[in-house]
């Protein structure tokens, strides 16, 4: 056997006129972990699809599989070769145990009718040792937590001696913890010489895990690197095709003595309790903790979503009681959600439609109907002053990439003039050319006196992008620190602490 498993030469594929892969070759070596790494749009999502045979490419490539030779694959030949794609939704049956969930493929691809218990029972318990892992075969998978069902899928690509297991972003939903776990599978499948091909945002998680690296940017291969070549600010000239400005280790702070928000022991039971601090006019704070601090909950108190137990908001210095989103956007605050997809946007309407949703009273013309001429107005201002990608607002949103829709989320906010600004993972999901871009637009927004709190669990990110870093734990504000003063080391050794 050669010590190449999976070899691309020559893969092309163009959709309507839109070149996605222009010449790529590639490859997979046994028992590696293979990063793979590129802006949205860079023809990622497409080479893995060709790979898992769901999309064929155009004539002229040549595909190698354990040192067997294909045109194309299809998605049988591609799963019989021991290929395994683990999809960011996972594709899970959450109805169904983790012994039939982790069994149900082998039952398919066997063409078995009757499905014993035993048997399944026996092919869950072997895989979840195989991946050296611990699960309860028979728990339903929608009771787990994310991580777990995580393990759950993995354990279901190879329970028939898979050999290259491919993972879309599987940590986007995962906290420091259960990623370092996942990790730790990973290398336990790779010492068992189990090819794994990663693809991922954070770079941070590309050196921590890969063996080599290939980048692609606009459909096209820059390279194929050893992990031990490469460093942050070069792999990102590498994606990006331009040198990123170096991050100072703090942003500037003006001299801020309005308070804007000020709590004052918000507790709510089984989330957070007695939770004090204050935000100035032209301040980011960084909220940083681990997924179950109660970070989210805490912004969504805050903002009227999730009904304090007790203490006090006040707004300007006067006390506010806030129970609904109403009361928080009468008072000038805005929210943007962690999960844009499901809760900063509506998907399947334009970007105009989504623009706008937050200020329709006052798109009213006279006989209280929507004025186009303003909505147009609004629609040309935003994309304008955000540099929102697209060629038009008519656009459906669902169209653009993660970056740009974020930029929509962020206008529909921004044009009702907020003093607070809650951003809940601004970043998340968004590749690192659009981050500094999102960044450079925080910094703005502070710049011109609102008070931004900035949800995350990159610790690079508060540190660089904050004035000041609030620390969660277990609900709990555990330190408050001058992100000045603060290094990333330091901050992930607090985060870390028991």
């Amino acid at each position: 056997m050669s010590e190449t498993f999976l070899s691309l030469s020559n893969v092309s594929k163009s959709f309507a006129g839109v070149q996605a892969l222009a010449h790529v070759d590639f490859n997979v070596k046994r028992g590696e972990v293979h990063c793979l790494v590129g802006e949205n749009g860079s023809g990622k999502s497409t080479l893995i699809k060709i790979i898992a045979g769901i999309v064929q490419p155009d004539p002229g490539c040549a595909i190698v599989v354990n040192d067997k030779p294909f045109r194309k694959l299809t998605t049988i030949d591609s799963m019989n070769e021991g290929i395994q794609v683990i999809y960011q939704d996972l594709s899970l049956f959450p109805n169904l145990s983790v012994a039939e969930n982790i069994s149900i493929n082998q039952y398919l691809e066997e063409n078995k009718k009757i499905m014993k218990r035993k048997e399944m029972n026996r092919i869950a318990s072997e895989t979840v040792c195989m991946v050296g892992t611990e699960l309860d075969t028979s728990m339903l998978v929608g009771e787990l937590p994310i991580a777990k069902q995580q393990l759950v899928a993995i354990c279901r690509a190879i329970t028939r001696g898979e050999k290259l297991i491919i993972m879309d972003e599987p940590t986007s939903s995962l906290g420091k913890k259960d990623i370092d776990y996942l990790f730790s599978v990973i290398r336990n499948l790779k010492a068992k010489g189990i090819s794994v091909l990663f693809v991922g945002h954070k770079l941070n998680e590309v050196f921590e895990i890969a063996d080599r690296v290939t980048i692609l940017r606009d459909g096209k291969k820059v390279g194929t690197y050893g992990v031990d070549e490469l460093d942050n600010d070069r792999l990102i000239e590498l994606m990006t095709g331009k040198r990123l400005k170096k991050a100072s280790q703090h942003v500037k702070r003006k001299d801020a003595i309005d308070v804007l928000l000020e709590v004052k022991n918000l507790t709510k039971k089984g989330q957070f309790e007695n939770i004090s601090f204050k935000l100035h006019a032209g301040e980011i704070i960084g909220l940083i903790g681990l997924l179950g601090s109660g970070r989210t909950e805490l912004a969504l108190s805050i903002f009227g979503l999730n009904e304090l137990n007790t203490g006090e908001i006040f707004i300007q210095g006067s006390k506010q009681t806030i129970k609904t989103v109403q009361d928080a956007m009468r008072l000038g605050i805005g929210y943007v959600p962690e999960d844009r997809l499901t809760q900063g946007l509506f998907m399947e309407h334009t970007i105009s439609k989504n623009m706008i949703v937050t200020l329709l009273n006052s798109l009213l013309n006279a006989v209280h109907l929507l004025d186009k001429r303003k909505i147009k107005n609004v629609n040309e201002s935003w994309i304008k002053d955000l540099d929102i990608k697209t060629p038009s607002s008519e656009l459906v949103v669902k169209q653009l990439s993660g970056g740009n829709q974020q930029r929509v989320v962020l206008s529909k906010w921004l044009e009702r003039n907020p003093k607070i600004l809650i951003l809940d993972g601004p970043t998340i999901g968004i590749d690192v050319g659009a981050k500094e871009e999102i960044h450079e637009i925080i910094k703005n927004l502070a710049e011109n006196g609102i008070g931004i709190i900035m949800i995350s669990d990159e610790v690079s990110e508060v540190v660089h992008h904050s004035h000041k870093i609030l620390l969660m734990k277990e609900g709990k504000i555990t330190g408050e620190f001058d992100a000045a003063s603060m290094t990333e080391g330091k901050l992930l050794n607090k985060l870390s602490e028991k």
